[in-house]
C-alpha cells in the first residue's frame, strides 16, 4: 500500500499553505471527517438546483401592488419551505461583485507575514484572520481559511490590498440595503407591519459581518469539508462566490448543490429570524464541500439586529391564537454570537440551547 506523503496530524497556521505543499496526495488525519464516510440514503448528494426558490427583487421595490405581493408570497414559501433563496435583479452591479471576490482571492494571496497581522483573538474582534473554524475547541479541521470583518454600524477593513477597504464598504453599503429590503418583505409575510423588524431589532444599527472564505483544492476532498453542517446567527445571511460549486443546503433530509444563477445573490435565513417569528421560518442548515481541482473563494455578509438587542419572538405573534406562547429565550443578540462562535458547529446545536419544549 502507497505511503501517506503528507504528515499524520498536522498544527493548522492555514489552509492555503497546507494545500500548496510539495507532492501532497493525502490530507493528514486531524483532516478527516468521519460523516464523510456516510452514505446514508437520506443525505446523499442530489441536483436539484433548478427548484430552488428565487425572488426577484425589482417585484418586492416595485410601487405596483400585484408586484410587491407576488414577491412577498415568494418570500413567504422560502423562508417556510426552504429558508434559502436566490435573488435576482437586485441591482447590485456585476462589476462590483467581481471587484469583492477578485479582491478576496488577492487578500488570501498576500504574504503569510502580512495576513497574519489580522489574526484575531477574540470573536467580536473587528478584523480577524483565521483557518477552519474554531482551532481552539476543533480536534478535526476544515479545509478553509477566512477573513472576518465587522463592516456596520462601525467599518472596518484590512489595509492590504489597496482598494479592499473602499470596494468592501461600497458593496457591504449596497447590500445592507438589500438585507433590509428583503427583511421588511419578510416583516409583512408575518403579519406585521413593514418597518417592524427594522425598528424592534434596531436594524439602523444592526451588525453586518463580510466574511471572505477561500476553499483550496484538496487531494482527497470526499474525506474533509469546507465547513461542517451549520444554520448561521442574524437574520439573513448574503453569498456570492466565483463561480465554483460547493455550496449545498439542506432540504427535506438531503443535501442539495447549489447552482448559483448568474450575477445572483444566495440568501439564507439565520437563527434569529427563526427566534423573531417564533418558528415560523427556521433557520438554513448548509455546508461546503470542497473539490480537487480549482480554488473556491467565497464572500458571506451576515446581516443581523444590533449587538446589544435582546432578541425575542415578535410581540404580535406571540398574541395570535395559534402561537399563545414564546418557544425561544430571550437572549441578547452579543452574547449568542460569543456562544456560538466559541464554540464547534454542529448543524443547529446553539440555537436549541435557547429553544423551550413545546408542551
Amino acid at each position: 500500500m502507497e505511503e501517506a506523503t503528507a504528515p499524520l496530524v498536522v498544527k493548522p497556521s492555514n489552509i492555503k499553505e497546507l494545500a500548496e505543499s510539495p507532492d501532497l496526495r493525502f490530507i493528514p488525519c486531524n483532516y478527516v471527517h468521519d460523516s464523510c464516510y456516510s452514505n446514508s440514503s437520506d443525505t446523499n448528494d442530489i441536483d436539484d438546483s433548478d427548484s430552488i426558490p428565487i425572488v426577484d427583487f425589482s417585484l418586492l421595490t416595485s410601487h405596483d401592488s400585484h408586484q410587491r405581493s407576488t414577491a412577498i408570497h415568494h418570500l413567504t414559501k422560502a423562508c417556510q419551505d426552504w429558508g434559502f433563496f436566490m435573488v435576482v435583479n437586485h441591482g447590485i452591479p456585476e462589476n462590483l461583485m467581481k471587484s469583492v471576490i477578485d479582491c478576496t482571492y488577492e487578500f488570501f494571496n498576500l504574504p503569510e507575514e502580512e495576513k497574519h497581522k489580522f489574526t484575531g483573538k477574540h470573536v467580536l474582534d473587528p478584523v480577524r484572520y483565521g483557518t477552519s473554524f474554531n482551532t481552539c475547541k476543533e480536534n478535526v479541521f476544515f479545509w478553509r481559511d477566512f477573513l472576518k470583518v465587522f463592516v456596520h454600524p462601525h467599518f472596518h477593513s484590512p489595509t492590504k490590498p489597496q482598494l479592499y477597504g473602499d470596494i468592501m464598504l461600497e458593496y457591504s453599503e449596497k447590500l445592507r440595503e438589500v438585507a433590509r429590503k428583503l427583511l421588511g418583505g419578510i416583516s409583512e409575510s408575518l403579519g406585521l407591519e413593514e418597518s417592524y423588524l427594522d425598528k424592534d431589532l434596531e436594524l439602523e444599527s444592526g451588525l453586518q459581518i463580510f466574511v471572505g472564505n477561500y476553499y483550496p483544492p484538496c487531494p482527497q476532498p470526499e474525506l474533509t469539508m469546507g465547513m461542517p453542517p451549520h444554520s448561521d446567527h442574524g437574520l439573513l445571511t448574503l453569498l456570492i462566490h466565483n463561480q465554483v460549486g460547493g455550496l449545498q443546503v439542506q432540504h427535506q433530509g438531503k443535501w442539495i448543490n447549489v447552482n448559483a444563477l448568474p450575477n445572483s445573490l444566495l440568501v439564507n435565513t439565520g437563527d434569529h429570524l427563526e427566534i423573531f417569528s417564533n418558528g415560523k421560518y427556521k433557520s438554513n442548515v448548509h455546508r461546503a464541500v470542497v473539490n480537487n481541482k480549482v480554488t473556491r473563494i467565497s464572500v458571506v455578509v451576515a446581516h443581523g439586529p444590533s449587538l446589544d438587542t435582546i432578541v425575542r419572538p415578535a410581540s404580535p405573534l406571540m398574541e395570535k391564537e395559534n402561537s399563545p406562547s414564546a418557544y425561544y429565550i430571550p437572549m441578547k443578540y452579543k452574547d449568542y454570537l460569543e456562544m456560538q462562535q466559541s464554540n464547534q458547529l454542529n448543524a443547529k446545536s446553539c440555537l436549541e440551547r435557547v429553544k423551550i419544549p413545546r408542551s
